[in-house]
């Protein structure tokens, strides 16, 4: 189918949650746990931190650095990161060519801001697919399903940025981003975990994984709405593809 900065005051102080792993004032019963309890406490210690989504923008029209977001990642897709200028994005929300800068450090500081939007709209998004009591394939289904509006629904121009203009994201910047990327990929693993073992999935969850976001990242090449195909039908045919319909469940 991506370092943490102390926000500057022109911008709203980052959200992110973050994990207290201090392990002060054990006591000597706290020791003695039995060891299904410490396979437990390992357990979670090793799952992926559930962080803090980043705040959705502001329907306000008046909040401008919401507007800039929007704005810029709809430039960015049209144009790439490089091919699009401060003037450009100032000119596209009404504002003077330098006004961006009073709520961001810089156009790069606006990338960031792009590409958290699109994992934030993607992970909730999924994140209200799963919490539904969905058979097997309707749960993929939806997920696919969920994941292609991210890509292609009404101002969904945040995923195919990340997508496009990753490598124009500096290294200092992408281990915010691969935050959140991974909070994206392990919910769909876990998803994937359980089709496999309610055996609805053949091949190994991971590989599935892969290969579920690459095919469905790069529709945003191909795919164009009004051209033949709905993003349900695309939804049901990858699943038919992934999931193939014995002749039992067929008949």
């Amino acid at each position: 189918m991506p370092s943490r900065r102390e926000p500057s005051k022109t911008r709203p102080a980052d959200r992110t949650g973050e994990v207290d792993a201090s392990r002060h004032g054990k006591s000597s019963r706290a020791r003695k746990t039995s060891g299904s309890t410490r396979g437990v406490t390992t357990a979670k210690r090793n799952a992926p931190a559930r962080r803090a989504l980043p705040a959705p923008l502001a329907d306000d029209e008046a909040n401008r650095r919401a507007d800039i977001v929007r704005a810029s990642a709809k430039l960015f897709r049209e144009k790439g990161f490089a091919g699009t200028t401060v003037r450009d994005i100032a000119n596209a929300v009404g504002m003077r060519s330098g006004s961006p800068f009073y709520h961001f450090g810089s156009k790069v500081d606006i990338l960031v801001a792009v590409m958290e939007e699109g994992l934030r709209q993607g992970l909730e998004e999924t994140r209200t697919v799963l919490a539904r009591e969905l058979p097997p394939r309707e749960r993929l289904r939806a997920m696919i399903e969920a994941h292609l509006h991210t890509i292609h629904g009404p101002g969904s121009d945040f995923i195919p940025v990340l997508l496009y203009d990753w490598r124009s994201l500096p290294e200092a910047h992408r281990k915010r981003i691969v935050a959140w990327r991974d909070q994206y990929d392990a919910a769909w693993q876990r998803a994937l975990e359980d089709l496999h073992h309610e055996g609805a999935l053949a091949i190994d969850p991971k590989l599935a994984r892969l290969f579920i976001l690459g095919a469905v990242n790069f529709t945003a090449l191909w795919y164009r709405a009004g051209g033949g195909l709905s993003l349900a039908q695309v939804g049901a045919a990858a699943v038919d593809f992934l999931l193939p319909r014995t002749e039992a469940a067929m008949a």
